[in-house]
């Protein structure tokens, strides 16, 4: 049994169809196209855009649950909510702790994914993201230092194997460390993408980094040194290296909208919107946890920050942050983009960036929330299943109460 979603405007990822329809069924696109659809709308939208899910490679918790102190059941919970702001695919992310919690960390992964088998419509985990240890002391922003560690061949058998089971997805590093482009190698190698941050690294080490197969940066203007018109330095190779793609974490408050305009302006398809959330995404203003450190949050999406003022992570969701983007004078289709198709391609998933036939049925209606002008998730579909609605469509609830039978609960990946 399929489902057809009409829009007055469709983003695709490979084309702005205007308006138009999508049809989907056993979890999978099976149609697109422009205008009327050739048969009965099963769910007319009156107005935003409908889009491919949105992947956000930087979650390090959210709705109170911080991944770094949680078991399987608080992961998969995130999973399960991160609907809700139009997400259907993430890097859970770990930042700098002790080695052996940092294994233990990737290796519950495995039960993460058992435990989404059995929760149709929670967004696709796609491995974990090490943010850490092998970062610079100077630019480790919250990141505590006595658990920063420089690459060495014990830490490394260890992470490769992590690789050799399939959960480590990706690890950021600082370059310049001794030891750092033998593990940029060998991580490669093993199928793990490596991204540059926490770093104080020169051009030239960065673009040895990229060499050696780095291929991402991770919140590109954030703990790394800035761009200077005599010192290009990590910045200046991100924005003119097409090898690389950039994470942005576009809240307007750890990149200013200028300097959001500024980058995807001058990376055009290589920049990545990311939330880089925290625990407190989600929830009122308080105090709460990020690894072992405690993080504030105070009202209106603002950032995390630790007690001496340190910036500590995102409390912005990805679809407020597309709204973030267009607000700063980007185009829809561009903010869209970078928070759809540009992630999943840099994770080696490009099918979850795409409304086209064979494709995921990963859809996000994408729309001003009543009385607003500002663009937020109002549906969500994750494998053709309704995951998500804000309850003021009323063949959205007749959707949610026959459980959407033209959907199969997509795989946790």
């Amino acid at each position: 049994m399929s489902l057809v979603l009409s829009c007055p405007r469709v983003l695709t990822g490979e084309s702005d169809l205007g308006p138009g329809w999508v049809r989907i069924g056993s979890g999978q696109v099976l149609d697109v196209g422009t205008g009327e659809p050739p048969g009965p709308v099963d769910v007319g939208l009156p107005d935003g855009v409908l889009v491919p899910g949105l992947v956000d490679a930087q979650v390090n918790g959210a709705f109170g649950i911080d991944l770094a102190n949680a078991d399987p059941a608080g992961w998969a919970e995130v999973a399960a909510r991160l609907p809700s702001t139009g997400v259907t695919g993430f890097l859970p992310t770990l930042t700098s702790g002790p080695v052996d919690d940092l294994v233990a960390g990737v290796r519950r992964h495995r039960e993460v994914l058992r435990l989404l088998r059995s929760l149709p419509g929670a967004a696709r985990s796609l491995g974990v993201h090490l943010e850490g240890p092998f970062l610079a002391p100077v630019r480790r922003g919250v990141h505590p230092s006595e658990h920063l560690r420089r690459p060495d061949p014990e830490i490394a058998s260890r992470l490769l194997d992590l690789a050799a089971e399939g959960s480590l997805a990706c690890v950021t590093l600082a370059p310049e460390l001794p030891g750092a482009l033998s593990l940029v190698t060998d991580l490669t190698a093993a199928g793990v993408r490596v991204a540059v941050g926490h770093t104080e690294a020169g051009e030239d080490d960065v673009l040895a980094a990229v060499s050696a197969g780095a291929t991402l940066v991770t919140h590109l203007f954030n703990a790394m040194p800035p761009l200077h018109h005599r010192a290009v330095g990590p910045i200046g190779v991100a924005l003119t290296d097409p090898r690389l793609t950039c994470g942005l974490i576009a809240d307007g408050q750890h990149v200013a909208p200028r300097m959001i305009r500024l980058a995807l302006g001058s990376a055009p398809g290589r920049v990545m919107l990311v939330t880089d959330a925290v625990a407190a995404l989600g929830l009122p203003p308080g105090r709460y946890r990020l690894g072992d450190r405690e993080i504030i949050t105070t009202a209106g999406g603002g950032p995390a920050v630790a007690a001496d003022g340190t910036l500590a992570g995102g409390c912005l969701p990805l679809d407020a942050m597309v709204d973030v983007t267009v607000a700063a004078g980007v185009p829809l289709r561009d903010a869209v983009e970078a928070a759809t198709g540009v992630p999943s391609a840099a994770l080696g998933r490009p099918d979850l960036g795409r409304l086209a036939p064979g494709c995921p049925a990963d859809v996000v209606w994408l729309a001003p929330a009543p009385g607003t002008t500002a663009f937020r998730a109002r549906a969500t579909w994750v494998g053709g299943r309704l995951a998500h609605d804000d309850g003021t469509r009323p063949e959205l609830d007749r959707l949610r109460d026959r459980n959407d039978p033209g959907s199969v609960p997509p795989s946790p990946a």
